[in-house]
């Protein structure tokens, strides 16, 4: 049961919370979305949101702890996405955990290795979810970019759920570039652009596990993207 849940935080935008009550905040904004499930799935959830937290300790996004992502991208796919499936929300708290964190995990640099473990912690459907949005070794004589884009629209076909992790993600450094500061502008912008046909053409297919509603938001969120990353990059507003 959730003790002193301050109930503005049910109607402000993730980032809002972000920029009011911080990492605080969005845990409690997380425990209440998923005070609806049963105490096994909030158990498995916050198994794993704790091991998120103890492997991203210590890692910063510009100017917040890199959990807060996480946390945003769980949050956004259980109330704006209405995802009630605990294996995507136990994946979505770890989607960076095998690419960022392997050391921590393994003791090595090993990504594979890494995966196998959340297997073991979390069970084979999660890592094959985390494997499907963890960036592969790029070629040295390819831009990063371009390999960044062709590993996804081959891996997002093949994991429709995966999809639905990616896009949170892709909300939140996407659509979210405005609340970064500096240099990461305009390279999240050059970054992530080009992922916005992909995403328009892989969200509205039959086979994306989400509500007509969740599409037509998310859509919705694609052209907002696409117009801050104009205004970044183009110098349009």
């Amino acid at each position: 049961m959730l003790r002193d849940f301050r109930p503005t935080l049910a109607m402000m935008p993730l980032h809002a919370i972000t920029e009011v009550y911080g990492e605080e905040g969005l845990r409690e904004r997380f425990l209440h979305e998923i005070s609806r499930f049963g105490e096994a799935d909030r158990v498995r959830l916050e198994q794993a949101l704790d091991l998120a937290a103890d492997l991203h300790g210590g890692q910063r996004r510009v100017r917040e702890p890199y959990l807060n992502h996480l946390l945003r991208v769980t949050i956004r796919i259980l109330h704006y996405y209405r995802v009630d499936d605990v294996d995507v929300l136990v994946a979505a708290l770890l989607h960076d955990a095998a690419e960022d964190q392997a050391y921590k995990l393994v003791g090595s640099a090993d990504t594979t290795a890494a995966l196998d473990r959340l297997g073991e912690l979390f069970g084979p459907r999660v890592r094959r979810l985390i494997a499907a949005v963890t960036n592969p070794e790029y070629s040295p004589d390819r831009h990063e970019h371009e390999q960044y884009r062709e590993h996804l629209a081959e891996s997002l076909d093949a994991e429709p759920w995966a999809r639905v992790i990616k896009i949170s993600d892709f909300t939140d450094n996407g659509v979210g570039v405005i609340h970064t500061t500096g240099p990461k502008v305009s390279s999240s912008a050059r970054k992530y652009r080009p992922l916005v046909p992909l995403f328009r053409e892989l969200i509205p297919r039959a086979d994306t596990p989400l509500s007509d509603a969740a599409k037509a938001h998310i859509l919705d969120q694609l052209d907002l993207a696409e117009e801050r990353f104009a205004a970044i990059l183009d110098g349009r507003v």
